[in-house]
């Protein structure tokens, strides 16, 4: 070891021992979420306490400071973009983010979270928010805690959005939705008059759920996931969840009477997959994961909608997926089924959300968790305030509690502040598909024949391979020589529901 990088290699060494701790950490909540015995869960609570203590406290250490300091020194020439800085930078900025939460803080919300969630999956089920709501009230409180600890120069929620978006604030996010609810809500209207000349009956019919595991399994791999490095299992809500690079699983869940639910679910979090598997193979362990969460789901929401929402997407597929289902799709054609594909109308369900319609179901749980979090809305008074809200944005009232409030897991699991990255996440998608096809001409052809290389190949150089290397905004300044913008998502909006539905 050259004595002049000895400080930089012991912090190297000590950052993978807490990424490995941390990804036993995932491994474990995948399991609770997929296979795990349901009375195992205060076990399990208290076993990802353990483990999320130790790896905060083996981080936050004074030695560990220390060691920030000495390898800054360590690597004062070296290229702030290399891959020796950019680790260096990254955790430092973990480090003081960390350093200002005590590790029983985090022990609670781990142990707290893990019995949570298993409450929530029965609430949902038996549509019973009472059975939930102590928790919820015990998560925003331990959440709260959480936020003051790490500071907040204007909005307490600051401190937890930064969390998922590093660099982006509640004021910020609030003027992109604020602009952005200008053009969506009368594009909205506008397809509700026209409603007649799409809709969904024909996803209704019945799929076997097995063969729509299959199908869902084989488009999965055309994208590029590696079933060699990850998996497929059913989960009350889809999720992907990556141990390392050679280890991403993502879940899915199955509606016989819908096929909608799993074949998009797939498709959605096999981009989630694709960032994880394409992280750079030589970038240091820390940094081997999606930079942020917006840029996360812009990576999900492009190849669940962009690609496999499209026209020259069904034209290669639907021969296959007829195949596959002759009993339901045997009278179906090719326009019909991408029509039933793109229907859009409100509707009560997030996840099943069209792409039109989506942004609005984001933008209620943005303001919700902001009143949560203050304490202008009371955990008792929410299912009235979600209903209340719901009826404004989307013109219907959800007559359950499991068709409404109850229906996201992230709550459950403490994900406060998480929720604004999915529509920053669509509005990326369609910027970022506009540069590649710009940059890559062959793309649109290449999707109408199955071929998906150029695309990926695209993302992977100019997005997946940084890991965490770059702040969001970074990332996507160097991608594509602009900031975010909403442009290109509204233009892409506009254009194809506008062709579907007649204006």
């Amino acid at each position: 070891m050259p004595e002049s990088l000895a400080s930089f290699d012991q912090l190297k060494a000590r950052l993978d021992d807490v990424q490995n701790i941390t990804s036993a950490v995932a491994l474990l909540g995948w399991d609770q979420q997929t296979y795990m015995p349901e009375h195992g869960a205060a076990t399990r609570g208290d076993q990802m306490a353990t483990l999320e203590r130790i790896a905060h406290e083996m981080f936050t250490t004074p030695a560990m400071g220390q060691l920030f300091e000495q390898s800054a020194v360590e690597l004062a020439s070296a290229d702030d973009a290399s891959d020796d800085a950019s680790l260096v930078r990254v955790a430092k900025r973990d480090y003081d983010l960390k350093t200002r939460v005590p590790a029983s803080l985090i022990a609670e919300l781990a142990h707290t979270t893990s019995l949570a969630h298993t409450d929530w999956i029965k609430a949902r089920a038996e549509n019973n928010y009472a059975l939930f709501a102590p928790w919820l009230e015990k998560i925003i409180a331990l959440k709260r805690q959480e936020a003051d600890h790490i500071g907040y120069a204007e909005n307490r929620y600051d401190a937890l959005l930064n969390q998922y978006e590093y660099g982006t604030s509640t004021a910020e996010v609030t003027a992109i939705f604020d602009a952005l609810k200008k053009d969506v809500v009368p594009l909205v209207t506008r397809i509700v008059e026209q409603k007649e000349r799409a809709n969904d009956s024909v996803l209704r019919r019945f799929y076997d759920v097995k063969k729509q595991n299959d199908f869902s399994a084989r488009v999965a791999h055309d994208f590029g996931y590696d079933f060699q490095r990850g998996r497929q299992d059913v989960a009350v809500h889809p999720f992907c969840e990556g141990m390392s690079r050679d280890d991403v699983r993502i879940t899915t869940r199955f509606d016989p009477r819908f096929l909608q639910v799993a074949l998009f679910g797939v498709l959605h979090e096999t981009g989630h997959a694709l960032y994880e598997q394409g992280v750079g193979a030589d970038l240091p362990h820390y940094l081997a994961s999606g930079t942020s969460l917006g840029v996360h789901e812009s990576q999900s929401r492009l190849w669940e909608n962009v690609v496999g929402r499209s026209r020259g997407f069904w034209k290669h597929y639907f021969p296959q997926i007829q195949d596959v289902f002759p009993e339901s799709l045997s009278d179906v054609d090719v326009e019909t089924f991408y029509r039933a594909v793109n229907t859009s109308a409100p509707s009560f369900i997030r996840v099943e959300a069209d792409e039109v319609t989506y942004s609005l179901h984001i933008m209620l749980r943005f303001e919700m968790e902001q009143e949560l979090l203050s304490g202008t809305l009371g955990v008792a008074d929410a299912p009235a305030a979600w209903n209340e809200k719901f009826k404004s944005y989307l013109g219907i009232t959800p007559p359950t509690d499991t068709l409404g409030i109850l229906q996201d897991v992230h709550w459950s699991i403490g994900l406060v502040g998480y929720f604004p990255t999915y529509a920053l996440g669509s509005m990326l998608a369609a910027q970022l598909y506009e540069k590649a096809a710009h940059d890559v001409p062959s793309i649109p052809a290449d999707i109408e024949h199955g071929q998906f290389a150029s695309l990926l190949g695209w993302l992977r150089t100019n997005i997946h391979a940084h890991g965490r290397k770059f702040t969001p905004k970074e990332l996507v300044q160097r991608a594509l020589g602009e900031p975010l913008n909403a442009r290109p998502y509204v233009q892409y909006l506009t254009s194809k529901y506008g062709d579907i539905y007649g204006f």
